[in-house]
């Protein structure tokens, strides 16, 4: 499979190419040149499926022709280790549960599988030469991406985050690893972090010094294999009898896992229409309603890992359905939220279903609570565990949220990170002394 820029200015790349370098040359995203289409009888017979033969057929269908079915499988199944259930909420609202994972949010897969397969590339190359890996993180990211990849040989992360601005359990599960994991501390917020990765990958110097790559969503290893949980859901609920008319409602910031989901529909699967819940940062939502992109600096809110000005796989999405927004508007409508209606929904869901809703997942709940039509059936994506917003959830609920063992035990670790000024010219110079 080749993949070419959105931008349309680069050299076509192989997946070799577009995982280890992340961004292309032009600074756009890589694309697939063409979306698989699954066969039939794959649905037919998708719910007497389990979870890891399901994404192990869609990613033969992604990366077949360039992985071996043998490393494909192994890496796959490794990545899940752990379970993504439908859990019904009320009436016919369900919710796909991405918070199973060791970090307790939805990006644990992505991460994952990306820093497997980024493994199998660098152990074909054989020259030795160390991966460095930047990630810019609004809260989720920077976990999911320094677990994914602890410890993994040949690859070093630089996990970039706002300062301030990512919640104290969040923080501590990337700021405590140490290892092959640097936390930096960026005095600015998310979109000034994803701006000093970009650049970096578009810096010669530093790239003659040090060998770059990304694990944010912009890295088509990491948000391609976020579709694998679209299909399990599908199938989870075909079990049931209730996929004939499923809306699919994905909280968003920077639109990897609603584009992760596109794809999936793409390659047949049976969704009827999807939904990107945002919160105050309506970015997405306004191109819905007037046909314009106009991104923004990011607004600081409840639901903070949404909290995205300029979401970079918009491209992907605007690429995607050949930059037609009649055609975007066919198939997924928007829905935002402000803080105070995030809390209501929260405490509202709660009264009635005693069901705990983070911050995001409220955003999504919420859009189906106001859009589902009669007859659908809708699922919203919970991509966090509400442990991870404890001191906000207890505020807003009025409980005591357990936190999981695995939470609490990254809580006991001592802080390690690097200030950070915003201005690029700091950040390269610190990377040349690495």
């Amino acid at each position: 499979m080749k993949y070419y820029s959105t931008n349309g200015k680069a050299p076509i790349a192989d997946l070799h190419k577009a995982v280890v370098k992340g961004l292309a040359e032009d600074r756009g995203l890589y694309m697939p040149e063409r979306i698989n289409k699954l066969p039939q009888e794959f649905f037919d017979n998708i719910e007497k499926m389990s979870f890891q033969e399901i994404a192990y057929t869609v990613a033969s269908a992604f990366f077949g022709e360039d992985v071996e079915p043998e490393a494909l499988h192994d890496i796959v199944y490794d990545t899940l280790q752990f379970d993504c259930p439908v859990v019904n909420v009320k009436d016919d609202i369900y919710t796909l549960e991405l918070f199973h994972g060791p970090t307790l949010a939805f990006k644990d897969v992505g991460a994952r599988f990306m820093a497997r397969l980024l493994q199998y590339f660098i152990k074909q190359e054989n020259n030795h030469k160390e991966v460095n890996v930047l990630v810019a993180t609004s809260g989720d990211t920077g976990s999911a991406v320094a677990n994914g990849f602890l410890g993994v040989d040949g690859i070093h992360v630089y996990v970039l985050y706002p300062k301030g601005k990512v919640s104290p359990i969040q923080e501590c599960q990337f700021t405590t690893l140490g290892k092959n994991i640097t936390a930096i501390e960026v005095d600015g917020v998310f979109d000034d972090c994803q701006a000093l990765v970009k650049n970096a990958f578009m810096d010669a110097e530093l790239n003659e010094h040090m060998k770059l790559t990304s694990a944010n969503s912009i890295n088509v290893a990491r948000f391609l294999p976020q579709a694998f949980y679209y299909f399990n859901a599908y199938a989870r609920m075909k079990e049931q009898g209730k996929a004939d008319n499923l809306v699919m409602c994905v909280p968003s910031g920077n639109f990897g896992n609603i584009c992760a989901a596109l794809f999936g529909h793409q390659m047949g699967l049976p969704i009827k229409r999807f939904i990107a819940a945002n919160n105050a940062n309506d970015i997405f939502y306004n191109y819905l309603q007037t046909g314009k992109y106009e991104p923004k600096p990011s607004k600081q809110t409840l639901a903070n890992a949404m909290d995205v000005g300029d979401p970079s796989n918009f491209a992907r999405i605007y690429d995607l359905y050949g930059k037609s927004h009649a055609k975007i508007t066919s198939l997924i409508s928007g829905a935002t939220y402000s803080d105070e209606q995030i809390k209501e929904t929260m405490r509202e869901c709660y009264k009635a279903s005693g069901y705990i809703l983070d911050p995001h997942g409220a955003c999504g709940y919420q859009a189906l609570v106001d859009g589902l039509q009669p007859g659908e059936v809708g699922v919203f994506c919970e991509t966090a565990h509400p442990a991870k917003f404890k001191e906000k959830v207890d505020e807003i609920l009025g409980i005591d949220v357990e936190i999981p063992e695995r939470l609490a035990n990254f809580m006991k670790g001592t802080k390690q990170s690097v200030e950070m000024s915003k201005d690029f010219a700091d950040f390269k110079a610190y990377l040349l002394k690495q």
